[in-house]
């Protein structure tokens, strides 16, 4: 192995999860194997894997058998007991063991998670992780999380969110001092559930730049660098925002495919600005969003992921990892540990 090769994280992905599993993962992995900004290592069914190897990129993957693959409607607890075997089992252990920086999967997230939390365990002074996911806006990105690892929240673990989103958004976005709101039902302090005014309550005291609370309508115009919410309300805000830029799209398409030639000759100059804000809103461009708050770097790719989704998931594991944000999160919370005791 090269100087070179030696300075590049090691991404573990998960070849057997996801609904396009295992085709699609290869060949994600091939094109970010092509890009050589990780060393990547497919973890799964050999015997599939193998001949899906094929093309420039594919002789710097190394391949790691597993016998099993949790399916995507297996209950945690069911995919707990078997992944000593399995493909997702396996990719965490490489993570835990140290054989690996990070790891990627687009499979069942419920048992990703589960598993991740017994053998990577969480970051001392977080209670549980959560998933962060980028958003696009109009003024630039923002981090929010719980994006759906955590429905049923309290206070103290949404402060957490806060801590983990903010040293999150240094490390790897490069804010320097992330804005960090709740999201709430008004922008007042005395706006929300029980939940959200506790939880502002303690971020008012964490060591973040906590500005408040921010409404919906502020989620994609960069209000804040870090919003806060439960999983519940986080999942919710997310697959509308992937529903309403799906529904924009085929409204502008049906706008230009039954026009008149007028409209379709304005179509074809409006053609580069529409393709800059489809990939500016596409998931895939993000591929995957971090697991937060374990002792180890995981990333949850969407269960729809393509090798474009996959390409870029492995490219946001490999950053990740770079950034130390497992690090970042730790230096941030013991202090703040430090003077609650």
């Amino acid at each position: 192995m090269n100087s070179a090769s030696q300075t590049r994280p090691r991404i573990a992905v998960d070849a057997m999860g996801g609904d396009n599993a295992p085709g699609e993962i290869v060949a994600g992995a091939i094109v970010a194997a092509r890009q050589k900004y990780a060393d990547i290592i497919l973890v799964g069914d050999e015997a599939r894997i193998r001949p899906l190897l094929t093309g420039m990129g594919a002789e710097l993957i190394t391949l790691v058998h597993a016998p099993d693959e949790v399916p995507m409607d297996q209950h945690p607890s069911q995919a707990i007991r078997n992944h000593e075997r399995s493909s997702l089992g396996i990719a965490i252990n490489l993570v835990r063991d140290k054989s690996a920086d990070a790891v990627v999967s687009a499979g069942n997230s419920g048992a990703y998670l589960a598993i991740a939390l017994i053998r990577l365990r969480t970051v001392e002074g977080i209670a549980r992780p959560a998933i962060a996911t980028v958003l696009p806006g109009l003024g630039g990105p923002s981090v929010m999380l719980d994006a759906g690892a955590n429905v049923d929240c309290r206070p103290e673990w949404l402060a957490q969110f806060g801590m983990m989103g903010a040293a999150y958004a240094r490390a790897v976005l490069k804010i320097q001092n992330p804005r960090v709101a709740i999201l709430s039902v008004g922008e007042e302090r005395t706006k929300g559930n029980q939940q959200t005014i506790e939880a502002a309550r303690l971020l008012d005291a964490a060591p973040v730049n906590f500005i408040g609370n921010i409404e919906g309508k502020d989620v994609l115009i960069n209000a804040a660098d870090v919003i806060v919410a439960d999983g519940f309300v986080g999942n919710v805000v997310l697959k509308v925002s992937e529903g309403l830029v799906s529904a924009l799209g085929s409204v502008i398409k049906d706008s230009i495919t039954q026009g008149s030639l007028l409209n379709k000759l304005g179509a074809v100059l409006m053609m580069p600005a529409l393709n800059k804000l489809r990939n500016k809103y596409n998931y895939e461009t993000y591929g995957g969003a971090p697991l937060l708050g374990l002792r180890g770097n995981c990333i949850v790719a969407h269960g729809r992921a393509t090798h474009t989704a996959i390409a870029s998931a492995i490219r946001a594991a490999s950053d990740e990892a770079g950034a130390d944000v497992v690090g970042k999160i730790e230096a941030l919370v013991a202090p703040h540990l430090a003077r609650e005791a």
